[in-house]
Order: structure tokens, then C-alpha cells, then sequence
């Protein structure tokens, strides 16, 4: 069995506020990070050239039935400086995955991420009732896998050749994952910080 989808949700931490994306968030998204390669570096998507190229990615996110997509709005000006999912995980019992996450390079290195993560993974086992949240990125990555393993994130393996990369190179896909006995010990350790 796997977890079951959750609702469009808005969630709300210090530095951000996490809602159901829309494409009226286009406009501050492609401030924050459209057209940065950067930033799209290791996305599943291309990046995106203008305002029209991004609508078009966060519309096919929007109505992806395996994939909650939510805006990350930053608190301190109400925009929206990044996005990030709850994904489906078939074959996975009582899971769910955290993913196609992005946030513009000014908020790299600050709060952002760390507090997105709490409160997804908050959300996930206090609500949702997962046992198990799932991390993945591009093997590549290793920024990416940084601040995975800084959350608690545990290295499951490597799926070679997993799927291609928007250049049409082959990905190898590097997992992670936090259980729900284990994150009360992160997210103590995390709220320190």
C-alpha cells in the first residue's frame, strides 16, 4: 500500500510559508530563478528561457495527479522564491517522496531549505502518517545531497541509469530517506541550528 496522496495543504514556518502552487506565482518564480542555469541545473525540466516556458512546467506539475506541488513564499516580502512537492511512491508502503525542489540562488545558504523540510516532514508523519519520507537527486548533485544528509537523510543505494536528463545524458539517481522513529532526534538537532 502506498501513502496516499495529501491535499493541497499551506503550511507556515518562520522564514517561509508553503501553499498550493498556481500559476499566479509564475511571475515572482521567474524572478527568483528562471533562466538561472544554476538553479536548473539537475531539474527533471529544462530550464526555463521566460515567464511563458516556466507556466507551461509549473501547469504540467499542477495537474500531475502523483505530484503535490507547493510555492515557497518568503515571509519576510510575500514572494515566491521556489517551489517543492510531495510525490507519489508506488511500490513504497506508508511512503511518500520530497522532491522537484527549487529555490532562487538568494536564498541558497539561508533558512529556506531547513524550514521547508521541517514542516513537509512534520506534515508528512504527524498528518499524512507516513513511516517513511524518500529524498532523491541527480548523483551529480552533490549540493543537493549535502543538505539531504544535513536534514538526517539516510543514503539507501543508487539506481544506475534511472531516467534521462533534459540533454538527453542518462541520470543515475542517488536515494535517501528518514523514517519516522528517527526524525524526532533531526528535527530537535535541526531546530538547534
Amino acid at each position: 500500500m502506498t501513502a496516499r496522496m495529501p491535499a493541497p495543504v499551506t503550511l507556515e514556518g518562520d522564514a517561509v510559508r508553503l501553499e498550493p502552487l498556481t500559476l499566479g506565482h509564475v511571475p515572482d518564480l521567474f524572478l527568483a530563478g528562471g533562466g538561472d542555469e544554476e538553479v536548473w541545473r539537475w531539474m527533471p525540466a529544462p530550464m526555463p528561457h521566460s515567464e511563458d516556458e516556466l507556466g507551461k512546467t509549473a501547469e504540467r506539475l499542477i495537474g500531475d495527479s502523483g505530484h503535490v506541488p507547493l510555492a515557497v513564499i518568503l515571509r519576510e516580502t510575500g514572494r515566491a522564491v521556489g517551489w517543492t512537492t510531495y510525490i507519489d511512491t508506488p511500490g513504497y508502503a506508508d511512503s511518500i517522496e520530497i522532491g522537484w525542489t527549487w529555490y532562487g540562488r538568494a536564498v541558497w545558504r539561508s533558512a529556506v531549505n531547513t524550514t521547508c523540510k521541517i514542516l513537509l516532514i512534520d506534515h508528512a508523519f504527524d498528518k499524512l502518517g507516513v513511516n517513511r519520507v524518500q529524498l532523491k537527486t541527480d548523483i551529480l548533485n552533490t549540493r543537493s545531497q549535502a543538505a539531504i544528509r544535513r536534514i538526517g537523510g539516510v543514503h539507501e543505494g543508487v539506481l544506475r541509469r534511472q531516467r534521462r536528463r533534459p540533454d538527453g545524458t542518462w541520470r543515475d539517481t542517488t536515494y535517501f530517506s528518514i523514517l519516522d522513529d528517527e526524525w524526532p532526534a533531526h528535527r530537535a538537532r535541526l531546530l538547534e541550528r
